[in-house]
């Protein structure tokens, strides 16, 4: 493979050529690297750059300088795979670097031409003249695209047999599949008081795979929840790998210690009435979220016998031939006169005291207020979890206060924001637990 890069700064690539694996490569003619001058490209006195369109700040890499540079390499060494390197671009994974030297090897492209940008970037006609991919490392911005474009050739040159030693290391590699890679040891078996695992050590292969196994689930999950998540391929052994590592979760929907309607205007601290619906509804959601339990708070009696009654028709009665799956749903479903309560029966069952998830559908003040992708956060806590839901207007400031966490409100690009709140614990499950693969399956 032809690697040719085009750049502003071409002594940055000296030493990133001529070192580790890249060097190896070049010295076994694996790959050939060509570095290119973009100043090179200019008349005399001739700017690269010119001031962007729209009074912006900045200057702009110049069409007719990328052209020349293009038509020149291309008549070198033949057409080209080509890529840039934007913010604007798509994420860098491990997936994506496979399937960009899947592309390659289908146009039969054999000549790779990387286009680190600097200043405000280039102007974006060429990109659309010529950009193959255009790629971000991630978001966050740096000086120019030299550094993202080291990045991308290091992860594409693992794909390309003969240039790491060994096949498994790279079908094993991190992001390969929905797991992390597991952790490694060498001697000394003590260094500053931390011990190699003594199983590691036993010699007992089936043993040490078990541990590897367990470890890239425990780590990927806590860690990595986001990737795990995407990833489309989930093998029934690894998806019970993840529900394990994933922390025992609850959920309590308060009938108690809400807000409720005084007038238009104002609210006051009351009790609302149970619904059938959302008995069904959000216990159908725990059920296909792996909630282990969905407690209803209620301390009015009338409404707890009314609850009794539903439970008992498909927790004991005839709902169970009726519908097995709504049985299922609502086998799970716990009846509970507080929050005191809840927390007590959660408490016995795993041996710590559950962390509280607040919910509230208006923005609010928390001293530790979390988003959608604050899973790490929660659940290094090593403790189950339990998300208070509301009925009526809310729940009480001073409830959200006693929660360990606050999660941030369900809202959509719009001014309305009155989601039942069936609804809403749906969304939030989803959001908070769900499968969210990335690319289709």
């Amino acid at each position: 493979m032809k690697i040719s890069v085009v750049t502003l700064f071409p002594e940055l690539y000296k030493p990133f050529f001529s070192t580790s694996l890249v060097k190896r490569a070049q010295d076994a003619h694996i790959i050939d690297t060509h570095v290119y001058n973009l100043f090179s490209y200019a008349e005399p006195k001739q700017r690269i750059d010119g001031p962007t369109f729209g009074h912006g700040a900045g200057m702009v890499i110049k069409p007719e300088i990328i052209e020349k540079a293009v038509t020149d390499i291309q008549g070198q060494h033949g057409s080209a795979f080509k890529i840039f390197f934007s913010p604007r671009g798509k994420k860098l994974d491990q997936k994506l670097l496979g399937n960009l030297y899947k592309r390659m090897l289908e146009q039969e492209k054999d000549h790779l031409m990387l286009l680190p940008a600097r200043y405000e970037g280039m102007d974006a006609r060429i990109e659309t003249e010529y950009a193959d991919e255009i790629i971000s490392i991630g978001d966050f911005v740096l000086m120019g695209g030299d550094v993202p474009a080291m990045v991308f050739i290091e992860g594409l040159l693992r794909f390309i047999p003969a240039i790491v030693g060994k096949s498994e290391s790279v079908e094993q590699d991190s992001f390969s599949g929905p797991f992390v890679d597991y952790p490694e040891y060498t001697t000394p078996v003590m260094w500053k008081g931390h011990e190699v695992p003594e199983l590691l050590r036993s010699g007992n292969h089936k043993a040490i795979a078990d541990w590897r196994h367990q470890e890239v689930a425990r780590e990927s999950v806590l860690h990595h929840f986001e990737w795990v998540r995407g990833y489309p391929h989930v093998t029934p052994e690894q998806e019970h790998l993840i529900q394990k590592n994933i922390p025992a979760h609850y959920v309590v929907l308060m009938h108690s210690d809400v807000l409720v309607s005084q007038d238009k205007v104002n609210t006051k601290v009351g009790t609302t009435s149970v619904t059938s619906l959302d008995i069904h509804d959000i216990a159908r959601s725990c059920t296909t979220y792996g909630i282990k339990n969905y407690f209803i708070v209620t301390p009015l009696i009338d409404q707890q016998v009314i609850v009794k009654t539903l439970l008992g028709f498909w927790q004991e009665g005839p709902g169970i031939s009726y519908n097995n799956y709504r049985h299922e749903a609502l086998s799970n479903v716990i009846l509970e006169t507080n929050l005191d309560n809840v927390i007590a029966q959660i408490t016995q069952r795993e041996g710590k005291v559950p962390v509280l998830i607040a919910t509230a559908a208006k923005k609010g003040t928390h001293q530790r207020l979390i988003n959608f992708f604050d899973q790490e956060r929660v659940w290094s806590c090593e403790r189950p979890v339990l998300i208070v839901l509301g009925t009526g207007r809310g729940l009480t400031p001073e409830l959200i206060e006693r929660c360990d966490y606050r999660l941030v409100p369900i809202e959509g690009f719009s001014s309305f924001n009155h989601l039942s709140v069936r609804s809403a614990a749906a969304v939030l499950f989803d959001r908070w637990l769900g499968k969210n693969p990335k690319r289709a399956l």
